[in-house]
């Protein structure tokens, strides 16, 4: 899903791409396939591992495509990688969706009700679009109402919000799902999928991961050489 924010291939500019340089999602071509981040993001991954975002809204009809992919790729990638996800605030401050997202990451719920929340939305047609709808969501999942209100309007929860469209700016993202390997190089399954056009549909997936899993390479190395 496209978000109405500036081009990624803006964000590129001023990267010189040869002229007879060839996509290959083994060997991401850069301005390409992913971009390098103007400012390196401060990262939280423990020591040895490179941290994976995931920056994804729960609407996103291609983030759920994704999920079970994505959480096999996880699990196969084991100790190399933190993943974590953001949620981007489609509607600002004060998006719902994103606040739900939030506040359970704040209860250490979020992994817990990931599944279930996209099945609402995708499977089950729920659409969790206000607060209400947030609060009789989790109450129906065995969460207590007051304690999830607690967090949900807390002042760290709400700074939180407030910092959220900053920092998406920050990571200048602008399609769902998109990855932001070791808060330095940004890429997306549709910045691969236009990169390789002869590219199958159904391979869009496994050739994300290739990439993502290049970066992760290009990212130790990196590290190695300090």
């Amino acid at each position: 899903m496209q978000l109405k924010r500036r081009s990624v291939l803006g964000l590129a500019a001023g990267m010189l791409v040869a002229p007879w340089s060839v996509a290959s999602p083994a060997k991401p071509l850069a301005g390409v396939e992913y971009i390098q981040l103007p400012a390196p993001m401060p990262v939280r991954a423990a020591a040895g591992k490179i941290e994976v975002i995931e920056f994804f809204m729960y609407h996103c009809p291609a983030c759920n495509a994704l999920e079970a992919d994505l959480m096999a790729w996880v699990k196969k990638m084991g100790d190399k990688i933190d993943f974590r996800r953001f949620h981007l605030p489609y509607h600002g401050v004060t998006d719902p969706e994103a606040h739900l997202f939030v506040t359970l990451e704040a209860m250490g719920l979020d992994k817990k009700l990931h599944q279930k929340i996209l099945d609402a939305w995708h499977v089950e047609r729920k659409r969790l679009r206000t607060d209400d709808d947030n609060v009789a969501f989790v109450v129906a999942n065995g969460i207590d109402r007051q304690k999830f209100l607690d967090v949900y309007n807390s002042f760290s929860v709400q700074a939180t919000m407030r910092r959220l469209p900053r920092t998406l700016d920050q990571y200048a993202v602008q399609y769902t799902p998109s990855f932001v390997i070791d808060g330095r190089f940004l890429t997306s399954p549709t910045m691969i999928a236009d990169a390789n056009l002869n590219l199958a549909k159904d391979d869009v997936h496994a050739a994300s991961f290739t990439a993502m899993e290049a970066l992760i390479d290009l990212a130790i190395r990196s590290k190695k050489a300090g």
